[in-house]
């Protein structure tokens, strides 16, 4: 055999020329343009995952997340809401036709329906062209939902009360004990659904914060004052005093327990 007869250059390495150039080759045979799997390749996965996940450590410790406080199923005052790549559908859950008796349909049918289409999507459009300007049933559709998605997600954050929203989640740390039977067997049933689980606001006002005397306390129980009911016909004269010195000597204070001086 001649030098180099039958044998052509690949880099620096001499490999057999190949009868049939459309053969599959193995890159393995071309230095330089290939690596192994272990260690070259996932190393290199490794190194950018932690590179990422120390940035994304760092994010967290310099923009800790909003913390409300600690969640209260009896509040019913609370007004809860979504993460913001839900608030469109949360938005449309407010609209008469998907809201009260319409509930079901609101909440179930109509994303049912959404997501059905996208389904379906393929087969609306299976012409041959790839600019989305000569496709005008797929680009329609896909704008029309966008609009909505934007429209929707806009007018739940605009119409949003976001005072209220910080207001009724902040921290606030008081004497309230919720194993007193005052509160277990009185206000648990009869406050709380306005006034929050914490006593702190919510339809009503913030009873923590309110330095209310206990005369001025047992008025409002027993003879009400605006939205707020009478409870005169449905506490006893000893639970309303009981309520009334309960909520006159509840005070705010601090992680310690050490009442904050106003």
């Amino acid at each position: 055999m001649h030098r180099g007869k039958g044998m052509k250059f690949v880099g620096d390495s001499r490999i057999k020329s190949y009868d049939k150039p459309k053969l599959n080759r193995d890159y393995s045979e071309f230095p330089g343009r290939t690596e192994s799997f272990w260690p070259d390749f996932l190393l290199k996965e490794w190194m950018t995952g932690a590179v990422f996940l120390i940035a994304y450590l760092c994010l967290t410790v310099a923009h800790p997340s909003p913390l409300e406080r600690v969640a209260d199923p009896s509040d019913t005052g609370y007004t809860p809401l979504p993460d913001w790549y839900f608030l469109f559908l949360y938005q449309i859950l407010k609209y008469t036709f998907a809201s009260g008796p319409y509930n079901t349909f609101g909440a179930i049918v109509l994303p049912g329906i959404a997501f059905g289409a996208l389904l379906l999507a393929p087969w609306l459009d299976r012409g041959p062209e790839r600019k989305w300007t000569k496709r005008p049933f797929a680009s329609g559709f896909m704008l029309i939902a966008v609009a909505i998605l934007f429209y929707t997600t806009w007018e739940s954050s605009y119409y949003h009360d976001w005072k209220q929203q910080a207001k009724q989640g902040e921290i606030v740390f008081s004497n309230l004990d919720k194993s007193d039977p005052v509160y277990t067997d009185i206000i648990k049933s009869n406050c709380t659904s306005c006034h929050g689980g914490e006593l702190t606001g919510g339809q009503g006002p913030n009873l923590v914060e309110s330095k209310l005397p206990k005369e001025g306390v047992h008025g409002f129980v027993e003879k009400g004052a605006g939205k707020m009911p009478s409870f005169k016909d449905t506490l006893s004269k000893d639970e309303i005093d009981k309520v009334s010195k309960y909520v006159a000597d509840l005070h705010e204070t601090d992680a310690n327990g050490k009442e904050l001086k106003k």
